[in-house]
């Protein structure tokens, strides 16, 4: 599994009409194959931030195939007008993780 991050600066007064935008825009990389899922959130701190997380089942699925697609061109229509500066996009692997831990039981 692949996480895409990138952090969003939207322009000053656009944040509701670039989550409106979102919420068409979403519907293009859910059906991108290798696609397994989204998550954007709003900064707590600033009201111009968000954060892209979307998870893939391999690199090439987003660099080559989403970004390749028809798709991606709607997609870039429908949101890349409302960044400022131009997000950085990066791409990680899992090294570890942590749940909750849970109390024994008898």
């Amino acid at each position: 599994m692949i996480l895409e991050h990138a952090l969003l600066t939207v322009r000053p007064g656009e944040q509701p009409a670039f989550e409106s935008a979102f919420g068409q825009a979403r519907r293009l990389i859910a059906g991108a194959p290798g696609f397994r899922e989204l998550r954007l959130a709003r900064c707590l701190e600033r009201d111009d931030g968000y954060l892209l997380l979307v998870e893939w089942d391999r690199l090439q699925d987003h660099t080559e195939r989403f970004r390749g697609s028809p798709a991606y061109q709607e997609w870039k229509a429908l949101l890349h007008r409302f960044y400022d500066p131009f997000p950085v996009v990066e791409h990680f692997t899992t090294v570890l993780t942590a749940a909750p831990a849970q109390e024994d039981r008898p």
